[in-house]
């Protein structure tokens, strides 16, 4: 079987104006939201990655009329909340564990039966985390022996509103119960051990349902009402983005801007991380686009020192942890991340898998049960890298290659377009030296 693999070469500097895909997060969302709609919505900025594309065939496959897409734009001619039809067959959500778990507290107020599959990586994937709260709402739910899919939903005869306190903060756990809460009778009440990203609920107001915030970390809504079609303009993703403003910071002479990324602000940890190393990135023109906050990010090199990051900031920049980690290793010093546990539970046990990659480079890297700590210094020499089918791994490791030793190989990328389809192209023409084969 052949692969995809990424030869990387050292050196080199990020320089000019780039403007990487749409926001992942709020792309699965706006064909959620679209297709439950009353009406017809246009998307625009859509991520045409493979796991958003999962989605949308997913709502194609029950009866959803959807447009495109074609140059990020889409258009969604919705059903209703109650317009959804049987799917012929199971619906593969393939790597996309956002889609698995949003989607299952939708169709768990369906009619009607449903598979939901993914692909190997996914299948391993806990699903305990949103199936045991879906079933004291009354969903019916079967799942492996280990909790993980495929997931087998039962038509429900009837959800119930439930008060749940999230045991970790997930925003995938919270928008899967907001979502079945839409079908549920009574209220649903939310509260999150820390905040995280709030797309759902910034949809939710968006498309005209009602939602109650109750503080900072504590959301409800109530079943029976419906969701109004409205325009979304997704911006770019700021989780993409990351991967350029570490290698900004990271490589010499480097003065990158970055264009129209969202900077949500249950999003931006990684910005407020990268700042208490030491980053230099400015915020300019900062601004609304649908709801949601836009800006131009310029970042240039600075030298970054090691810190013990704030477990306040966890949540905010938990897909983001990957390409820190690179940031740790090129930092002067110690740098300590702890209460990140999730991290293991990712497409990849992401603590273990970037610690074996930075320790074939040749820094210390020593994995910890709920985090990692990095002794910051030089790479030591190139080395051949197991992403374990891991999209963020892969693009981690690119980066690297600004301060790397020697050529490195970067194994299994071909996963990279489930969330950044054209990354080679935009790396290269930012200044890294990266070239995509394929091997035997």
């Amino acid at each position: 079987m052949s692969e995809t693999r990424f030869v990387v070469e050292p050196g080199g500097r990020l320089t000019g104006r780039i403007r990487v895909p749409g926001d992942k997060s709020i792309s699965h969302r706006s064909i959620m939201f679209g297709s439950l709609a009353d009406g017809v919505t246009e998307v625009s900025g859509f991520l045409e990655g493979e796991d958003c594309l999962a989605t949308l065939n997913a709502f194609r496959a029950m009866g959803v009329r959807i447009d495109g897409p074609a140059a990020g734009r889409v258009t969604i001619h919705g059903v209703g909340l109650h317009g959804l039809k049987p799917p012929a067959g199971p619906l593969d959500m393939g790597n996309s564990g956002t889609s698995m778990r949003l989607m299952s507290g939708i169709l768990s107020g369906q009619a009607f039966d449903t598979v939901l599959t993914g692909d190997a990586s996914l299948s391993k994937r806990p699903m305990k985390r949103v199936t045991a709260p879906l079933a004291q709402m009354g969903a019916r739910i079967e799942t492996t022996e280990r909790g993980t899919a495929p997931l087998h939903i039962r038509g429900a005869s009837g959800l119930h509103g439930i008060d749940y306190v999230l045991p970790m903060a997930s925003a995938q756990v919270k928008s899967c119960l907001l979502l079945a809460g839409l079908y549920a009778s009574g209220t649903t009440r939310v509260t999150e051990p820390a905040p995280t990203r709030d797309h759902t609920e910034r949809m939710l107001e968006g498309f005209g349902y009602p939602l109650v915030r109750e503080g900072e970390r504590t959301f409800s809504v109530g079943g029976g009402h419906r969701l109004g079609a409205t325009a979304i303009d997704v911006p770019a993703d700021i989780s993409s983005a990351a991967f350029f403003l570490v290698g900004a910071s990271i490589a010499p002479g480097s003065d990158l801007t970055l264009e129209h990324v969202g900077i949500n602000p249950t999003r931006t940890g990684v910005i407020d991380i990268l700042r208490l190393m030491g980053a230099d990135i400015e915020v300019q023109n900062p601004r609304t686009v649908g709801g949601e906050p836009v800006a131009d990010l310029r970042v240039r090199a600075a030298p970054l020192r090691g810190i013990r990051i704030p477990e306040a900031l966890v949540p905010l920049a938990i897909d983001e942890f990957p390409v820190l980690f690179v940031a740790a290793a090129c930092a002067a010093g110690e740098t300590v991340l702890t209460g990140a546990e999730e991290l293991r539970a990712k497409e990849s046990d992401r603590i273990q898998v970037m610690a074996d990659g930075l320790v074939a480079m040749g820094i210390d890297a020593r994995p910890t049960a709920d985090g990692i700590v990095i002794q910051g210094g030089a790479f030591a020499r190139g080395a051949e890298i197991a992403t374990h089918h891991d999209h963020r791994i892969a693009m981690s490791f690119t980066i690297a290659g600004l301060r790397g030793a020697g050529t490195h190989v970067i194994r299994d990328a071909g996963f990279v377009d489930t969330s950044f389809p054209g990354f080679v192209e935009l790396a290269r023409t930012a200044g890294i030296d990266v070239r995509a084969e394929r091997s035997a």
